[in-house]
């Protein structure tokens, strides 16, 4: 399974101590994870859909107030940092100023600390290593329901409510039909890594990468003649008037926007502006059933 391959993905960048650790938790729990984060003097973290564990010399616990928890100290961190640049710091600057590392299987590393004058986190106290999942067959329900009317939809929820994931999904089922440009702002999506995509986003589909959304939209609107664009986290009027241009050339859309509800969808700043661009709103479940719909709605516009 991916997840297992990307825990052990994980593993290899870490040192010894706490490498040997990890490879001890069974087999289930490694399969399930979100989530694995270190800071400088704290235990490490395993994070769950439904809860958080910390590792020991012999497995997870609950508590990490546990005698055989094991803390991650700044020589690990550093160590660690040493791997995932490939001991050439100096050489990672645009990963240092994003603040993240793309992995093999698209596993995407956030770093923490202090950001130098120059915009760079150059002094390193945190990792949060987070697993990318594809969930083949978690859009067929949305994509059964808009493909036939070429229909936009928005894809709703909270914080890892799993938004991304299905729409990498849809991503994969649409761009086997149709034109597709995926407008993948900070990698997110598509991951690519050493020149390679490493998640399925569909066979006609141009990924752009890197880019602010609203400069990708508009560049793949004059550029690639998308017959959908694709895009994460929709959030700004920027981003907003993009999306109407792309509308006011034909082009179908299919994003997320961070929703719990239809009522909390409304109250987003760029609601107004975008909603008569969508004709369904998905409503995932929640970080306890990632990736799950709770409710497919029409827009009334």
């Amino acid at each position: 399974m991916q997840e297992c391959t990307s825990y052990r993905v994980i593993a290899d960048y870490l040192p010894e101590k706490i490498r040997n650790a990890m490879l001890k938790v069974n087999q289930n729990q490694q399969e399930k994870i979100s989530e694995i984060r270190l800071f400088s003097g704290r235990a490490i973290a395993y994070i769950y859909p439904d809860r958080i564990a910390y590792l020991t010399t012999n497995g997870l616990t609950a508590s990490f107030r546990n005698s055989a928890v094991i803390s991650a100290d700044y020589n690990d961190i550093s160590r660690t940092v040493d791997s995932l640049t490939h001991y050439s710091i100096h050489s990672c600057t645009r990963e240092l100023k994003q603040g993240f590392f793309v992995l093999k299987n698209g596993v995407r590393v956030g770093v923490s600390g202090i950001y130098s004058s120059n915009g760079i986190i150059t002094e390193i106290t945190g990792l949060n290593f987070r697993i990318a999942r594809n969930v083949v067959g978690s859009a067929e329900r949305i994509f059964d329901l808009i493909f036939p009317e070429n229909a936009g939809v928005l894809i709703c929820g909270n914080v890892n409510s799993g938004k991304t994931t299905v729409l990498r999904d849809l991503c994969r089922l649409i761009g086997n039909h149709k034109k597709v440009t995926l407008v993948d702002e900070r990698n997110e999506i598509s991951y690519f890594h050493n020149g390679a995509v490493c998640n399925d986003v569909g066979t006609l589909t141009n990924i752009l990468v890197g880019c602010k959304r609203a400069d990708g939209i508009i560049s793949a609107v004059r550029t690639l003649s998308p017959d959908y664009i694709f895009c994460d986290e929709i959030s700004t009027y920027e981003d907003a008037e993009a999306i109407m241009c792309g509308i006011g050339c034909g082009v179908r859309f299919c994003a997320t926007v961070h929703a719990e509800s239809y009522a909390d969808l409304l109250k987003r700043p760029v609601a107004e502006k975008i909603m008569g661009v969508f004709r369904y709103a998905v409503f995932l479940k929640g970080a306890a059933n990632p990736g799950e719909i709770a409710e497919i709605r029409r827009i009334e516009t």
